[in-house]
């Protein structure tokens, strides 16, 4: 039998009697599902999972990682590609018991809890006809998406997540309970919105929300791959013209057996257009008129849908526990050479999990100035991401491959930065690109200020002024 990690006894003796079944040990039952996370491709032991109930849980976690020196991992949805979110040998600092929420629908505010996911938050603000823009896939958690970038379906109509993140309760490193808010701390309040979990584990989030449905004019038109070409030419005059609640997406897929799908397109390559309208029914059947008339979808799937049911959309193609890897960029345009680009390696890809997705941005977005949020690229008009599923471990370098390859392949016509979420191979330099050079100034100000010994450097670090990592 192996001899637990020193790490196991140090967290067991300074946590075991306030966390009791809540502290998960390697011995533990349960351990091995506690330790997944979204990305199959990583498989981790942590020496110990403190399941965190309360902020005092969080503080007494965040001493016994600095006090026993051990690494500490923050785990809220578990969606961190590179993996964040389970550490080696480190204690977790586990955010899933933390699933308050509380909407307060005469303010249009919502108070979500550090563990919820947008599965769980979005049904709970529709019930009111309110949504913040949220996650891709429903069990994405709130913390990690709205800290690192906060890009969904509504951000042309609503802005990113973070642009509608009013207050915070977070623990600092030191176990200090802290508020942020405009009018409080308002310089936290500013690093959060795109600075990632540097400065301290959120255990509350203040969002303010925005009339969305309950039912809007939402799904997806699938057409076959041939028509790639000049769809995506007529997609992209069609939605740059468009009205900016007008929402949505255009993808490279393989289409799935589904009853709702033509059989002979099941496992063939498709391209799909993802279509949000964000306002009155009978107006969004108007203006997506021109998409159907262009050229007649082999399946249309859009039409009335209740918005928390297209919030899942996205969760039978991309399923937990699958060998996870991406890359993204920005384009400020989207030339017909980088069309041609795009469909080439598209057309290359290698497993049928796998997807290129052009998202249109500008809108809600671009009303935010450079200065309000961590977040830049405001200016961009699209952004790319390159994303490689596949359940086989053996091919994980062949996949890993194709998608550096195709990412180097587009970034030809696109700028090679990304918001801090969709970095996946995460250097220091690769972290700070992400940022103007201001920005980043602020936000290792920043981190001297709540983290000066680094204690939170298992993410996409910033590092404190005289470390290189």
């Amino acid at each position: 039998m192996t001899e637990p990690h020193p790490a196991t006894f140090a967290a067991e003796r300074a946590l075991g009697a306030r966390f009791g079944d809540r502290l998960i040990l390697p011995s533990s039952p349960g351990y091995d599902d506690a330790r997944r996370v979204f990305n199959g491709m990583i498989d981790r032991r942590p020496a110990a999972i403190a399941r965190c109930a309360t902020p005092d849980d969080v503080a007494a976690a965040l001493r016994c990682g600095r006090e026993e020196g051990l690494l500490i991992a923050v785990r809220a949805g578990g969606h961190s590609s590179p993996g964040y979110a389970v550490c080696d040998d480190g204690l977790v600092v586990d955010l899933k018991p933390l699933k308050g929420i509380r909407i307060d629908a005469a303010r249009r505010r919502a108070f979500v809890g550090g563990g919820v996911t947008w599965g769980e938050l979005d049904p709970a603000t529709q019930a009111h006809g309110l949504a913040v823009t949220g996650g891709r896939q429903s069990t994405t958690g709130v913390a990690g998406f709205t800290l690192g970038s906060g890009s969904g379906w509504l951000e042309r109509s609503l802005g990113l997540a973070p642009d509608s993140l009013r207050a915070v309760t977070l623990v600092t490193p030191s176990g200090e309970l802290v508020r942020a808010s405009e009018s409080e701390n308002s310089e936290l309040l500013w690093g959060l919105r795109g600075g990632g979990g540097n400065f301290g584990v959120v255990t509350e989030f203040e969002f303010e929300l925005h009339p969305v449905g309950p039912t809007v004019y939402a799904g997806i038109l699938l057409y076959r791959r041939e028509a790639a070409h000049e769809l995506l030419r007529h997609y992209r005059d069609f939605i740059e013209a468009a009205p900016d609640d007008l929402c949505g997406g255009f993808g490279f897929l393989t289409a799935k057996p589904s009853p709702v799908i033509p059989e002979e397109l099941h496992w063939q390559q498709a391209v799909a257009v993802v279509v949000l309208w964000n306002g009155p029914l009978e107006q969004g059947e108007e203006l997506v008129r021109p998409l159907r008339a262009f050229r007649a979808p082999v399946a249309d799937l859009v039409g009335p849908v209740p918005y928390a049911a297209f919030q899942t959309m996205g969760d039978a193609g991309q399923p937990w526990g699958m060998n996870d890897y991406f890359k993204s960029g920005f384009a400020k345009e989207l030339t017909d050479d980088a069309i041609d680009g795009v469909i080439r390696n598209a057309n290359a890809i290698e497993s049928p999990w796998s997807s290129i997705v052009l998202q249109p941005m500008g809108g809600a977005i671009a009303r935010v100035g450079e200065a309000e949020s961590a977040l830049g690229k405001r200016d961009a008009r699209w952004a790319f991401q390159v994303l490689s599923l596949w359940p086989d471990p053996s091919e994980n370098e062949a996949h890993k491959a194709w998608t550096r390859a195709t990412h180097a392949a587009l970034s030809t016509y696109t700028e090679d930065v990304s918001f801090p979420n969709f970095i996946a191979d995460a250097t220091s330099g690769k972290v700070a690109d992400a940022y103007s050079p201001e920005t980043w100034r602020r936000l290792v100000a920043l981190k001297d200020r709540f983290d000066p010994g680094n204690l939170l450097c298992h993410n996409h670090n910033i590092p404190p002024s005289g470390r290189a990592d």
